[in-house]
């Protein structure tokens, strides 16, 4: 539903995407479509004397989409980018198990991923839309300076030839029943902080408890004046953030809070957030407290229907989750009327600590034992693949490079910015004996110049790594040597008060790479399917030691303007910014494009 909603408006009838928008866009007007864990929709903004070609372009997105193949390529890159940030950014890996481990089997509880993605054909786009995207079920909203019958002839115009019934729905498993609280800690090494969400199911859309535990959850963790703010940031620094939701879709409901925190603070928080959730459900609430919270929601709730697109969507909302026709008039009226007891009562069913799921994202080998104090805990990587503590302890297995892997080459990169060229790379490794020299020049617009030169042994003993350039309009520069178990230097960053000197005089493992040096060694790693390594570096800018996990995370094949390559998607994780790397099967393994995870910015091997 995702990809097809994607689809939609990127070309239909006898008009290209860049026609359709030229359209709307021409008028002042936007058309778009989007997919939710419920509902698929098409939403047309325009001037009252532009209805008839809102009307017009719904009508072919609607009965006539091109869905063509250039565009769903297109569209499933950008899903993989999208879902590869993800899988990279501890919230969204907290996002993603919670949901899983509150939903189980139901649908609720699925999330996409890049196996997934690939697998979907114009064909099955084509086929879910026959059966699914029908009038029968289907609503129309239309808001605006508009009689009913110019919108109804309007609406037949463009939308009468519409035919076809939805396929019945399948019967949906139901989610797990909890009578305890457990934690799934999520083991993301080197992290210097945790992610956390706490949260349970709670009940449908339309039971009346809503208006109560709606305040509740207010007055818990829904502003700056709610007590998890007041307390975890304000009063103890713990978090920037903490927050609370109570999620209403049309199927079981759920509560959530969430937070990210400092590790070595990870405990005291949930502990925290845990006590102010018991809380609210067991005390009665404050008179002031429970008026503030009643004049923020009913005092903001207007603004949410001030224009003709926010009444559409909250009218729309109130038909598909099935509320009483009359909930917006009412909504202000059954808030103001909630008294304390009925919000504790309320809270009691919405926010239930000790029958919660709890996950946390973080390094695993400073708060596991800190957390088995709080609830039983259970191990997971950032797949949601189960670990074992004592895996937590081991020892990272030899890297087990293949020196006659590591050749004398010279790769060319273009940099490009959301598709357009902006720079470029030009990486070489030279070998004399067993001294491997890496050098790589990188320019970026006016952003970055930078010239490295790390220089080792054919089987990675780190020797030196000198760096110059400029990086925001700062002059930067490293100098490091790896010597008698120690690394030494000085260097100067770039910060975000200016540059950013410090002196490195810091004991290192044996096997240690520097960060710098990762690029050059990547062809000599043993690529297979599925394989893993945990690599120690020291990361030369931040003056520290962390641990990175690389990981074969797939094979395809690539179209660079080099050419068509079969080949490794392997991804260096661990760092602020992740990366993909492609490289070929074909040995020796080329490198032909790396990705910026979450970022729109590709480097590709050039023809």
């Amino acid at each position: 539903s995702e990809m097809l909603a994607g689809l939609l408006t990127k070309g239909a009838g006898e008009h290209s995407a860049d026609e359709i928008a030229a359209a709307i866009e021409g008028v002042g007007g936007s058309l778009s479509a989007e997919a939710g864990p419920d509902f698929l929709s098409v939403q047309a903004d325009a001037l009252a004397a532009d209805a008839p070609l809102a009307f017009q372009l719904i009508g072919d997105v609607v009965l006539r989409p091109t869905l063509e193949e250039a565009e769903l390529e297109l569209l499933r890159r950008q899903t993989f980018s999208a879902l590869q940030a993800g899988l990279a950014e501890p919230a969204s890996i907290a996002d993603r198990i919670f949901a899983r481990e509150l939903f189980g089997q139901h649908p609720y509880g699925r999330s996409s991923s890049p196996a997934s993605v690939a697998a979907i054909t114009r064909a099955d786009l084509d086929a879910y839309r026959t059966a699914r995207f029908t009038p029968s079920g289907s609503l129309l909203v239309i808001a605006g300076d508009l009689t009913l019958d110019a919108a109804r002839q309007l609406a037949t115009t463009a939308l009468g030839s519409w035919k076809g019934v939805a396929a019945a729905d399948a019967p949906l498993k139901a989610p797990p029943v909890r009578t305890a609280s457990s934690i799934v800690l999520v083991h993301r090494p080197g992290s210097v902080q945790s992610d956390m969400v706490i949260g349970n199911l709670t009940f449908g859309p339309a039971d009346t408890s809503v208006y109560a535990a709606t305040l509740a959850v207010r007055i818990l963790g829904g502003g700056s004046d709610s007590r998890l703010f007041t307390t975890i940031r304000e009063a103890k620094g713990w978090t920037y953030d903490v927050s609370t939701d109570l999620n209403r879709p049309r199927g079981p409901g759920s509560f959530r809070a969430s937070a990210a925190v400092r590790t070595e603070v990870t405990d005291s928080a949930l502990s925290e957030i845990l006590r102010q959730m018991r809380r609210i459900g067991a005390n009665p609430v404050a008179a002031a407290e429970l008026a503030g919270a009643k004049s923020a929601l009913v005092g903001s709730f207007p603004l949410s229907v001030q224009t003709a697109n926010q009444v559409a969507g909250s009218v729309a909302r109130v038909r598909l989750l099935g509320l009483a026709p009359n909930y917006l008039q009412t909504y202000r009226t059954r808030l103001a009327a909630v008294s304390a007891t009925r919000l504790r009562l309320a809270a009691r069913r919405a926010v239930r600590p000790d029958a919660a799921v709890i996950v946390v994202v973080g390094d695993a080998t400073q708060l596991y034992r800190r957390l088995k104090a709080i609830a039983p805990v259970r191990l997971v990587d950032t797949e949601g693949k189960p670990l074992t503590l004592e895996s937590l302890s081991a020892k990272p297995a030899p890297l087990a490079l293949d020196p006659a892997l590591l050749v004398a080459r010279r790769d060319s990169f273009v940099v490009l910015v959301q598709g357009k060229p902006l720079g470029w790379q030009l990486a070489t490794v030279e070998r004399q004996g067993d001294t491997v020299r890496y050098r790589e020049q990188t320019e970026l617009a006016n952003l970055i110049q930078q010239t490295t030169e790390v220089r080792m042994s054919a089987n990675a003993e780190m020797s030196e790594t000198h760096q110059t350039g400029k990086a925001r309009g700062q002059n930067t520069r490293i100098d490091l040597r790896y010597a008698g178990g120690r690394v030494k230097g000085d260097a100067v960053v770039a910060g975000p008060q200016g540059p950013k000197p410090f002196t490195v005089d810091t004991a290192v493992p044996a096997g240690i790479l520097d960060d710098n040096s990762i690029q050059a060694l990547l062809p000599a790693f043993p690529l297979a399917a599925n394989a893993k390594w945990t690599l120690t570096v020291f990361a030369s800018g931040e003056n520290q030691i962390k641990p990175l996990e690389l990981a074969v995370i797939g094979t395809e094949k690539v179209t660079v303007p080099a050419g068509t390559f079969d080949v490794y998607r392997v991804r260096l994780s661990g760092a602020d910014q992740a990366v993909n790397f492609l490289l070929t099967t074909a040995m020796p393994h080329r490198i032909v494009k790396i990705e910026i995870v979450g970022a729109p910015i590709e480097f590709v091997a050039p023809k």
